[in-house]
């Protein structure tokens, strides 16, 4: 029942985490199918090319058994040089064959998850050992299910030979009117073409078993939403922790934007609630840059830096909150700001070179969309 219950809970997809974890333990999609058609169909179609040289040496080796002469036979030097000619001879036809084959066995399993090494999964596990478990994996519901698929598969195969058998039938009653060769040889393309009906119903059995191990894989590495909220927390850190890095970062990007305040040309203000430095350099600079801005206590930080270092510090209400929510720190002003930015600008350098008005500029022009 608590299987049942933990079964239910788990609805949510699995994450790239779970995924992944799943795939260093070997837990990965595979299905027996698709290996099958790839060995059946591999090993048919290099039977197929290798097949007449095959059996012509093969024919070489029997003709050269049956011809042993009288002194090979009655001699303990020459008789094992020419068994081993022999079987040298026997291995060398069949190589190609089993070489395909092979590597048909080792691609097939590729094409369905993938290469996957995994330490974990080659660890004995001793639960397999238990005979209770092993009984309910045979007489469960896992198990009849097995025995279905199997019962499927074995009644889908002899459909499909049947209905081979029965299209070559008239074609196998007719050998025994040819030549011992023509028979052969049609008797070889007989068989060869029941085998490869036979190797299409693999196949069929491989679309179907297919989608069936993706989903039953997907299935398995389902979570619930406890699950996925320690995941998160384990990988992230819990809500508090993160709150807290937030809260350093924050620390530490105001304590750099704090270090520019000296650096500024002009700190322009609400004059209490909004402040923002900018600075200008004609030569290096295409318009001038926000270099810092805040609201409330940091307004008043920036203001108070801004006068201990000897920056010039203006109150223009409009311009101040304009510039504070179009722009980013480090960001060039726009260009509906340059006429408004360039007369506080003239006004901060004829100050600085102590030619200025008695009073700053006023109404300076902000557009219709930057006014806040």
């Amino acid at each position: 029942m608590a299987e049942q219950n933990d079964a239910e809970d788990r609805t949510e997809q699995a994450t790239d985490k779970r995924r992944h974890d799943a795939r260093e333990k070997g837990q990965i999609a595979r299905s027996r199918e698709l290996t099958t058609v790839f060995v059946l169909f591999g090993g048919a179609m290099a039977v197929r090319m290798a097949g007449p040289a095959l059996i012509h040496d093969l024919a070489d080796v029997m003709t050269g058994s049956l011809r042993l002469s009288h002194a090979e036979i009655f001699s303990s030097n020459l008789l094992p040089t020419r068994l081993a000619d022999i079987i040298v001879t026997g291995l060398k036809s069949v190589t190609p064959i089993l070489v395909v084959g092979g590597l048909v066995a080792l691609l097939g399993p590729l094409a369905l998850g993938g290469w996957n090494f995994s330490v974990d999964a080659l660890a004995p596990k001793f639960s397999r050992l238990d005979p209770m478990a092993g009984m309910k994996r045979i007489f469960g519901t896992h198990g009849l299910i097995e025995m279905l698929k199997a019962l499927g598969k074995f009644g889908l195969v002899l459909a499909f030979a049947i209905a081979a058998v029965r299209a070559k039938l008239p074609l196998m009653l007719g050998l025994s009117q040819g030549s011992v060769a023509s028979s052969l040889a049609t008797s070889a393309d007989v068989i060869y073409g029941i085998f490869m009906l036979c190797c299409a119903a693999t196949l069929v059995i491989a679309f179907i078993d297919v989608p069936l191990q993706l989903w039953e894989h997907g299935k398995q590495l389902r979570m619930s939403r406890q699950e996925i909220r320690d995941e998160s927390k384990e990988s992230d850190g819990s809500p508090e922790v993160k709150g807290r890095l937030r809260q350093m970062q924050q620390e530490v990007a105001r304590r750099r934007m704090m270090e520019e305040v000296p650096k500024a040309d002009v700190v322009i203000t609400n004059p209490q609630h909004y402040a923002v430095a900018l600075k200008f350099k004609p030569d290096t600079m295409r318009a001038p840059v926000v270099v810092a801005k805040g609201v409330e206590l940091v307004a008043k930080t920036i203001r108070e830096t801004a006068a201990a270092h000897g920056v010039t510090v203006m109150s223009a209400p409009p311009l101040a909150r304009a510039i504070y929510h179009t722009t980013k720190i480090n960001r060039e002003i726009p260009a509906g700001l340059y006429v408004a930015v360039a007369r506080v600008l003239a006004y901060v350098f004829q100050l600085r070179a102590g030619t200025a008005a008695l009073t700053p500029p006023a109404d300076l022009p902000i557009p219709d969309d930057m006014k806040y």
